[in-house]
Formats: structure tokens, sequence, C-alpha cells
């Protein structure tokens, strides 16, 4: 199998890496390779370069005629190159640049997930709109023209749910290509997967290994994203026969433009941005990117190529949706922080894949993980705990007791189901899978944190499952209690429905935002554990049982995941709304999101702690009511400008970087963090609030439901805070299709704590919920 690593792949314990690699550490930078950011493109906007730009990598070719990686003319201006470090000082320096810094090294971060999502619909919708109904067809919706770019690692298209049944012809607007290479030419892309591009110059020719010279997946995880996406209608997918249905994408009759911007080393932020770049002139509707840099620092928007990209193609109408990053459950690690990007968590659904323990006196334990082992009911065998079986020569007594290698005696240890632990989080679950092998055991137990429990790892063909420590316990006492302990482990079966979802995985990163507690991030949250998707039949990227062949759909994990589901949701709003702006497609679905899981209670984290804004953001996407949002929250260019000016940027940089801005915006001279929580942003966050001291925040909403429409104002209690409305209602007519209020907020004592709330607009049809977050940093 390639060696892949991802972002996806979750440090949780023992789930070192869901595609089961040990890829050595990314390189944090393309040697040699910088990113030279000169803001806008040339007025003409038709793909010439700007004169300094010109005349830059003019001098730049004479003297090193082979220093030039790519060009940026369509959304943006610049270049990247290979430079000395010298030579990027001194471009820096020259007119017309924003910036020169080193290429970095990102790394990238379904069937039954959307049926879980309409589950939560409370708007009566047709099923000929509703995304991911089973009963709808490619071409029953204007989807068909909605283009969905796809930044990863590239595409299968011979997966049967990228098929083209029924999709008429592809939108006249769309301007990109399919690009040929490695065992990829024109007739691999169809009516569904419009377009195709890679971009192997991105290697600094410095040692990095290309996974092929086409825009074909020999990862999976470009392939599992798209199909989540956008992919056609596929009846009977599974994974060898868990989780079987009908595997369909969040927005099944839009197209798909694949641009492979990442390797198995990674993502070069060189490729991303020109990634942008095409998908801006190709004419995409909605980019996802399931890729980011590392959670835990502050982001420097003069070097963050996704959040520089994204700000061009949000600028040309583009609605950028990213990962959140898997560094959680810690607080301030999200990614991809930018308020023009919409940026998701990370949920289960209610689904388990069971794999169950039978003890000898009938005890049945409701373990998970996936595994094809053949043991039954019939077949016990004897049961042990590692600790009991360790080598004689073994260093320490608890690696024994956690399976590690090299310490289990084969002797012992033969034929033999053991009970493991999984204190040391040096070794996975392949680790003590493999050193359970090779002592001669016959099945694994493992025992894991209540958290870790809600991602099913894979045994393959051995038999294997995972419970929490309070069933692991029964376990234990079993075997103390009695002299022959047996037991048996089940093949694993799918189990829908009977579990409170969704809960938000642990490793689903979270706020507050490092770039400023006065935006709330991450925007919202979507299924992203264990998701069936499609996947390459490529026999060294499947886990294929012994005599079957690959089953073209595999289940992962991760915020990989989750951003693609996002992505469709915005593609079917996008359909039903053509002309809402990006933010407004945003607004529609944060501002109709749920709070509530499928028990009626609040949603909670794995931890068993109700979910906060930091968690969830607005809460769990609605497919179907963010169709019909009723208001929205517009996000303008001048504001995310502002947004510049109070992280860094001066005036003349944010007018080199946009020209949509107007003429006479300057920033301001006293400028505060409070200015950003003034930002027409659909959540609403504010910081170090004092003694007596009230802080106001502005909104504008658009109605965009009946013309004659009024809306009251709900503000959830905020202990030891008073928040007012003014006005706490507000009258759209024909003629007044925005309307402005004030949120007050004052404290008679600095919170302690953070602290949450929400203000809700309602009319007799809509309700649009807007969450609150009073920071003490």
């Amino acid at each position: 199998m390639k060696r892949f690593s991802v972002f996806f792949c979750v440090s949780v314990f023992l789930f070192s890496c869901l595609v089961e690699s040990k890829a050595a550490p990314l390189k944090q930078q393309n040697d040699g390779v910088y990113i030279v950011y000169m803001g806008a493109a040339a007025p003409s906007n038709n793909g010439s370069m700007r004169k300094d730009q010109a005349q830059l990598v003019t001098s730049l070719i004479k003297r090193k005629r082979n220093a030039l990686v790519y060009s940026y003319t369509n959304g943006f201006s610049g270049f990247s190159a290979r430079l000395t470090a010298e030579e990027a000082r001194s471009i820096a320096q020259k007119p017309g640049v924003v910036s020169v810094f080193p290429d970095p090294i990102l790394q990238l971060h379904t069937t039954q997930s959307w049926d879980f999502l309409d589950s939560f619909s409370d708007k009566k919708i047709s099923a000929a709109i509703r995304p991911g109904s089973a009963s709808a067809q490619p071409s029953s919706s204007g989807g068909a023209d909605i283009i969905i770019g796809i930044m990863d690692t590239g595409i299968w298209p011979e997966s049967a749910s990228f098929h083209d049944d029924g999709m008429g012809p592809i939108p006249a607007r769309w301007k990109g290509k399919c690009e040929k290479g490695d065992d990829f030419n024109s007739s691999n892309c169809n009516r569904k997967i419009i377009g195709a591009r890679y971009y192997p110059n991105s290697d600094d020719q410095g040692g990095h290994i290309l996974d092929s010279g086409s825009p074909r997946d020999h990862s999976g995880h470009g392939t599992h994203v798209a199909s989540t996406a956008a992919g056609s209608l596929v009846d009977d997918a599974s994974y060898y026969g868990l989780a079987m249905g009908t595997a369909k994408g969040g927005s099944p009759s839009s197209r798909i433009a694949m641009y492979q911007v990442c390797q198995s080393f990674g993502c070069p932020g060189s490729a991303i941005l020109k990634g942008f770049d095409d998908a801006i002139k190709d004419g995409v509707d909605v980019l996802s990117l399931s890729l980011g840099g590392s959670g835990g620092f502050k982001p420097d928007f003069t070097t963050d190529v996704i959040a520089l990209g994204a700000f061009h193609a949000v600028e040309k109408g583009v609605v950028v949706v990213c990962s959140a990053g898997n560094s959680g459950p810690y607080r301030s690690s999200v990614v991809n922080e930018a308020p023009w990007i919409f940026t998701v968590a990370a949920s289960t659904i209610d689904r388990d894949f069971q794999s169950q323990v039978i003890l000898g006196d009938k005890t049945v334990i409701k373990g998970g993980g996936i595994h094809f082992g053949n043991l039954t009911k019939t077949t016990m065998h004897p049961l042990a705990t590692g600790a009991s079986l360790k080598l004689d020569n073994a260093t320490r007594s608890d690696d024994a007791r956690d399976c590690v290698p090299q310490s289990l005696d084969p002797a012992k240890a033969n034929g033999k189901i053991i009970l493991c632990e999984t204190h040391d989080p040096n070794y996975g679950i392949d680790d003590q899978k493999d050193e359970v092998i090779s002592a001669g055991g016959v099945g694994i137990i493992l025992i894991v944190t209540d958290e870790t429990r809600f991602i099913a790892p894979k045994f393959d063909t051995f038999p294997g499952s995972i419970i929490i420590e309070k069933e692991g316990n029964q376990v234990s006492n079993y075997i103390n209690s009695t002299r022959n302990p047996v037991a048996t482990i089940l093949p694993t079966v799918t189990i829908t429905g009977n579990k409170s979802a969704p809960v938000v995985i642990s490793f689903s990163a979270r706020g507050p935002s490092l770039a400023s507690t006065n935006i709330l991030k991450p925007d919202i949250c979507a299924p992203g554990v264990d998701i069936l998707a499609a996947w390459p039949t490529e026999a060294d990227l499947n886990r294929a049982i012994p005599g079957k062949n690959p089953p073209g759909y595999y289940i992962i994990s991760g915020t990989s995941m989750s951003c693609p589901h996002t992505s469709g949701i915005v593609a079917a709003v996008k359909a039903q709304n053509p002309k809402f702006s990006a933010s407004a497609i945003r607004s529609a679905i944060m501002t109709t999101s749920i709070q509530t899981n499928n028990q009626n209670a609040a949603i909670t984290t794995t931890s068993g702690e109700t979910a906060t804004p930091y968690d969830i953001g607005a809460g769990e996407a609605n497919p179907t009511a963010s169709i019909e949002p009723g208001l929205v929250y517009e996000t303008e260019t001048a504001d995310y400008a502002l947004f510049l000016c109070v992280t860094g940027y001066n005036t003349s940089q944010i007018k080199l970087i946009s020209k949509t801005i107007p003429k006479d915006f300057q920033c301001p001279d006293k400028l505060t963090e409070d200015a950003v929580s003034s930002i027409n942003y659909p959540s609403i966050a504010i910081s170090k609030l004092k003694d007596g001291e009230p802080k106001t925040v502005t909104r504008t909403a658009t109605n965009v439901g009946p013309e004659e429409s009024v809306y009251t104002a709900t503000i959830e209690a905020m202990t030891g805070i008073e928040a007012t409305v003014t006005p706490n209602k507000l009258v759209f007519t024909k003629e007044k299709k925005k309307l402005t209020y004030k949120v007050t907020f004052t404290a008679p004592s600095s919170p302690k704590n953070d602290i949450f709330g929400s203000i809700t607009w309602t009319s007799g049809k809509y309700r649009v919920r807007s969450p609150i977050v009073v920071s003490t940093e």
C-alpha cells in the first residue's frame, strides 16, 4: 500500500492512522520554493499578468531559467519560484508585492450519513429538492448546474459514484478542462466529473516522489470526499456488506471538478494556490478543501495559502468550505479560521459497527470495530489478559498488559483470545493486533476510553473488538472468577438508529479562534465519523478480504469527511437559491442548524458534556431547512477588509489585495479587536466584557422570505450578562429588505468563564438563530 499521511489520520489513542500508514512526519515546507503573493489580479481579468508581476517573472527567468514553478493570474496575482533566501528578501521589497514566504506543505485533514441528516428536517420539502434523497434523480433539480471543486488527492473516475446517467449537458459557463496524464485521459471525464487538473511542478526536485503524473487518485482520500459531496446514486453500496445502502452525495446532481493539489508527501501551498487560481477561472460554485495546517498556532494571513486563495475565490462569489482540523479536543485547535472561510467540525451519526464479545457465562458485550473473522457463538476459546501472558524477558510488565510488540509469550498466548489495555500512546491498534497474531492468539479485545469507542477501528479478518473501561472491568472480573474463562468475538454487524447522535467527536478541532476571539470558529458541524464513500479499487489501496475483490467503498473518519458533507449542502442551497451570495449561503446553513440530538436532548461531546459553540459552531447542519432560511446575514468584502486591518494589514496592502472594496476604504486609526465583533457575521462573539462597561454589536439582516414579514427577537439567557436587542422587532416590506439591529451586552462584574447563548429571530414560518459567545480572553 502506498504510504499516505493525511489529516484524517487521527491520533486518537490507538487509532494512529485511519488508513493504516506510518508515514514519516511531513516536511514543513517545500525546500527552496517561495510564494510571491501580489494581491488582486490584473484589471482585465483575462488571465494576463499584471505589469509589475510580468516584470518580476521576466527578470527571474532571465537569471534562472527553471526557477518559475507556477504563475497566478486569474483570481489573484503572484507566482511561486525556486529562490535563495536572499532573492526572496529582495523580491519582498519590490513594489506591488504583498508578501513572500516559503512554500508550506499542508496536511489532508456515505450512505447512512445523509439519511441521518435528513431525519433532522424540520421543514416539509419535496423529495425533488431534498439533498441526499434516495428518490431524487440527477436531473430533478437545478443542482445539475452547480459545480463543486474539490482540492485533494485526485479522483478514481471508474467509481460507480461518478456515473452520469440522466445528467444533462455540461454547463456552458464551464471553462475548465480534463487534463491528460498517466493512466488518465479526457474519456475519464463525463457529465459528472467535468474537470480534472493536477500540479506535478509542485515537487521541489529535492527528493519528493510524485504519486502519478495525472489527476488519478492513488490515495483514496480525494475520491472519498468527492463522492461524499456530489456522488451519484448507487444502490447496494457497502464495505463488504457493512453500512449497506444507497450511496449518494449531498448534491448528487451537481458536477465535480477535481484539483489534485496533494501528493503522498503532503499538499504544497504553491499547488493549492494554483488550484484556487484555476478554479476561479474555470467557474466553480463551491470549493471543498479537506486539508490545512496544524492546530494550536495563531494564523498569519500574509502567509496562509488557504486563507489567501479563499479570499479571492469568495470575492468572485465562490463558497469555500474547509475542514476545521483534527487536533481536538484541545482548546483553540481550530484551523482555516479566516471569516471568509466556511469552517466545519465533525460529529457522529446514528450508526455503530458492533463486534460483540460473548463470555462463557453468556454475558454479551456490544463492543465495536470492523472485522470479518470466522468465530461463531459456538466457537469459544480460552480468554486471558495480556498481563498474564508476559514474555519472561519482556522489559516492562505494562508492555504485556498493553500487548505491545515483543511482550507476549507464544507458549502462553497460543490459541487464546487476549484482553489488552491501551495505556501506551506510542503503539496503535495494528501494533497490538500484530503482536497478538505473532504470539498465536486467535482474537483481541481492546479496552479503550469512552471517547475512543465512537470510532470503529479495522481488524480486517482477525477477530477483534474494542470495549469501554466499564465493560473491560466486566471481562476482567469474569476472568478472575472463573477457572477456565472462555469467550468468542462475533463478526461485525451494522446497527443504526439506536444511539444518541450527533455527538461531537473528540478529534474535531475546537475554538476559540486564535486569529480573533471576536469571530466564532468553527462555523458548523457535520458528520465525520465512520463515513462510507467511494474508494479506488486499486489493490494496494485496500485492506481486501482474501479471495474477494476490493468493494470500491471504504469507511474512514475525520473533519475531512465533515467538510464535503457541508459542501454538498452548500451546493443544494445554491441550486435552489441561485442569487444567494457566498456569505448568504453560509448564513442560511448556520442560522437553520440544529442544537439537539435524535433523543431531543442537547448535543454533547464524546466526553458527555453539552457541546458549546466552540465545539459545533452554530450547530449541526440541517440540509433541508437551510434551503429556505427566511433571513440571511451578508458579509461584505469591506467586513473582511476590516478584519485584515485588525490582524495586521495596512490600508495600502489591503487595496493591493482587493479591488472590490470601496475606494475610500481606510483602516481606522484607533482600531481594536472589538471592531471584529460587528462584522456582519451569522454568529456573535465578543471578548473581555468588563465590569459595568457595555459592548454593542451591530448586525444587518436581509429578508429572503416573503416580502411582508415580521420577526421578533429572543435572547437565550446568559448567566450574569444582560443582553438587550434594539429594535427587538424587524418589519420587512417590499421596500425594506435589509434591516439593522444592535445587541448590547452588560455585566455587573467581569465574567470568570466563557459564556454561551443565542439570539433567535422568529416569524410565523421561520426561525433564524445565531450563537453568542462572550469570552474572557
